[in-house]
């Protein structure tokens, strides 16, 4: 049992730290997800999305300082007890996600590594089952350090914690997990390559036949019976290949402009993907930029997930020089954790990348 407890607890308190570091980097990026969980159509608690970043925050802080305490052997019933009600909050979402099918990713790793619901659920069953193997054996859970030494570690863990979120929060996320990372050319990450695995869908055709209902199952193709048609239901019984860069659009007036856009050698995009939300004290820095842009030959555009009248009225009340396009505001989110950012594009490829408190890093050759 005693070597049981020592595997289980440094599975659960490397896990924990590793899953936290990820989500400590990109605290925006967890709140998004806390928000989808939030929203009417999960869980129904909206009066919670307003306070999603100041939880996210909290919540993978803590994460790490409980995997840290654990290998330490720190407060072993404090920690024990917080270890299992998280992971009984967690298992709870990722089953409510898998089982209903309501958020595709459950943002346990945050983009570093990607599961599918019941991948997800799976994970948190097994790490259940390990702190409750601790809960059995937490006599066999002993301190390597001295009171002091753990003290002392706990709060430094915390305030590098605290620190990291901060900054990361006030530029962009040091390490960048997601597809449209600095060097990535989006146009390239859009691509299928040649033989990669398509899709594979069953379709159960429902028809009367002589009076019976009856169903036939094909892969696609209509069935050739002789009978009336009711109903059909498509399975997917194989997943495609989804390339990394997906939903990207640059819309205007009903048109997509991105193959155009991203072919210029020269290219600007302000990305603020809701107007309601977005930092405005910013935007007459914005145009200095644009402007600044502009006479070293780049085309600058705006991209936003919100409609003309709002891309109008910012327009017009900060003079800006440069037109909006719409793209899918998840789309946004995950290519700039900043609202509003900025890029810049050389034909398609990612040159830079900053938060709007960055602005005067941007360099223009």
């Amino acid at each position: 049992m005693r070597y049981i407890v020592q595997i289980s607890r440094v599975l659960v308190g490397v896990l924990f730290i590793v899953s936290g570091f990820i989500k400590v980097n990109d605290p925006v990026g967890f709140s998004f997800k806390l928000e989808e969980y939030f929203s009417a159509g999960v869980l129904d608690l909206p009066f919670f999305e307003p306070y999603a970043l100041a939880i996210s925050v909290f919540v993978v802080i803590l994460e790490v300082l409980l995997g840290v305490m654990l290998l330490l052997g720190f407060r072993v019933k404090f920690t024990l007890w917080s270890l299992l009600l998280m992971i009984i909050g967690f298992t709870f979402l990722t089953f409510y996600s898998a089982y209903f099918n309501k958020v595709t990713d459950c943002g346990c790793f945050g983009d570093a590594l990607k599961l599918t619901p019941w991948q997800s659920f799976t994970k948190d069953i097994i790490l259940l089952l390990l702190i409750l193997i601790l809960f059995k054996g937490q006599q066999y859970i002993k301190p390597f350090l001295g009171a002091n030494s753990k003290r002392i570690i706990t709060v430094i863990a915390l305030l590098l914690c605290t620190l990291y979120a901060n900054y990361v929060l006030r530029h962009l996320p040091v390490i960048d997990f997601r597809p449209y990372k600095l060097g990535t050319n989006i146009e390239e990450g859009m691509s299928v390559p040649e033989g990669a695995p398509r899709a594979i869908h069953d379709y159960a055709w429902k028809f009367t036949i002589k009076g019976e209902e009856k169903i036939i199952v094909t892969q696609g193709d209509y069935p050739n019976v002789d009978g009336e048609f009711i109903d059909v239901e498509t399975t997917e019984v194989q997943k495609g290949y989804e390339p990394p860069v997906h939903d990207f659009t640059i819309e205007r007036n009903g048109e997509d402009f991105a193959d155009s856009l991203l072919q210029e050698p020269k290219l600007v995009m302000v990305i603020a993907y809701d107007l309601y939300k977005t930092n405005q004290a910013v935007y007459s820095e914005l145009q200095e930029v644009a402007d600044n842009a502009a006479q070293k030959g780049y085309k600058v555009i705006g991209m936003s997930a919100s409609n003309n009248e709002q891309t109008s009225k910012l327009t017009k009340k900060f003079k800006l020089g440069f037109d909006w396009y719409f793209t899918d505001e998840t789309t946004l989110k995950t290519i700039i954790r900043s609202n509003p950012g900025v890029l810049v594009l050389k034909k398609g490829t990612i040159q830079q990348k900053v938060h709007y408190n960055d602005l005067d890093d941007l360099l223009f050759d």
